[in-house]
């Protein structure tokens, strides 16, 4: 059997033909494909990981596992032979299940159960993020001798996920924490982390970020505190319903912001998560059913909020590419798209231009591996999709 879609030139634009083919083709080769599942390019993947950092020098790449877990994806970024950055046993876990070395592992999660701390030390992890003298006076206890880097509040402005106010903290008070980190002498203060937000569509907030992280690397020299790793975290944008910047083109400006404050000789950590495995995924679920409510048009699928589409309630808005239904019209209209659960705030998307759907049919999700499975979970009883390699 083989299904029609809907495919405009700008779905092109999205994701790649390989990968729109690659899964067109494997949906038309499983007629009985149980939905919903993520389908996961494994090209691209590897494709996107040998771009991050290329142009950068002297810098490191860590896998942010909390953007996909699936352990087959794991396992192809393990013979990728890039590191992984985590932030709980959970995640370490799964990477000592895969025989990972504890050198490719750092952990950016600035506040940590004790547990973890031991847990992390005793397999040979030696990177730990902090921004608070609590998580310092834990470190230097229960992780002694280990290489501590201090997290810096910076604007995010401009992305679609902001990380700022959880976390980080301004320049006196890292400062503090730093020299603090010296004078005890049982941690070893080895650099600055900081975030720009996930899916950041303003290149400058890395100028800003890079900027603030020089002040405070220049007073810490002049304090005798010898730092030698900036971690530019993540934040790298993917292509949802419109053309971001992409690796490339975003490491061009980080490259010229870190030559016009740093040295050469620093290390540049760097924790794509999204990057890595966003536009590699496309989510395939099944139309449930049709309503008019209130004159509007409601769409419901087999994925929702609750079970794979979580960061749908922060802003991230999808594309979707429906089957082409019995009575195929070439006029589009708006739609309300909802998962399937009973609770009320499953609601993915509104005012989705799409053609007429059947119930049964099938739709594309693109750009959809990452946070999606690691945020899902089974509530209601509806399940998680299943993640397959294409």
């Amino acid at each position: 059997m083989v299904r029609k879609f809907r495919i405009e030139n700008w779905h092109r634009k999205i994701v790649t033909k390989r990968t729109l083919l690659k899964a067109l083709s494997f949906v038309d080769a499983h007629p009985d494909l149980r939905t919903p599942v993520l389908l996961m390019d494994k090209e691209k993947i590897l494709e996107n990981a040998s771009l991050v950092g290329k142009t950068i020098p002297n810098s490191h790449v860590f896998y942010a596992v909390k953007a996909n877990a699936d352990k087959a994806v794991l396992s192809l970024l393990k013979d990728k032979e890039i590191g992984f950055e985590i932030a709980s046993e959970g995640e370490l876990d799964l990477l000592i299940d895969l025989n990972i070395s504890p050198e490719r592992i750092i952990t950016s999660n600035p506040i940590k159960s004790v547990p973890f701390i031991q847990k992390a030390y005793h397999y040979g992890v030696r990177y730990f993020a902090f921004d608070s003298l609590t998580e310092l006076r834990k470190l230097e206890k229960y992780a002694p001798g280990c290489e501590v880097y201090v997290r810096l509040a910076v604007p995010n402005e401009g992305s679609e996920w902001p990380l700022s106010k959880k976390f980080g903290v301004e320049l006196d008070e890292a400062f503090i924490l730093l020299q603090e980190a010296k004078k005890k002498n049982k941690v070893n203060p080895t650099g600055i982390t900081f975030h720009v937000g996930s899916q950041c569509l303003n290149v400058y907030n890395w100028y800003i970020a890079i900027e603030k992280a020089k002040q405070l690397w220049q007073r810490c020299a002049e304090a005798g505190i010898e730092l030698k790793m900036l971690n530019i975290g993540g934040g790298y944008p993917i292509n949802y319903t419109r053309v971001a910047p992409d690796i490339k083109e975003v490491e061009a400006y980080i490259s010229r912001f870190l030559k016009e404050k740093f040295s050469d000789k620093i290390e540049v950590f760097i924790e794509p998560g999204r990057a890595i495995v966003g536009d590699a995924g496309i989510m395939v679920a099944r139309v449930l059913g049709k309503a008019v409510r209130n004159y509007e048009n409601w769409l419901y699928l087999d994925v929702g909020v609750f079970n794979g589409l979580m960061e749908s309630l922060g802003g991230i808005k999808y594309t979707y590419i429906p089957e082409e239904a019995t009575h195929a019209s070439s006029s589009y209209k708006k739609w309300t798209v909802a998962g399937p659960s009973c609770d009320s705030m499953d609601v993915i998307a509104k005012h989705v231009d799409l053609p007429e759907v059947d119930e049964g049919m099938l739709v594309l999700i693109l750009s959809a591996g990452a946070y999606t499975v690691s945020y899902a979970s089974e509530f209601n009883g509806f399940p998680i999709p299943e993640v397959i390699l294409i």
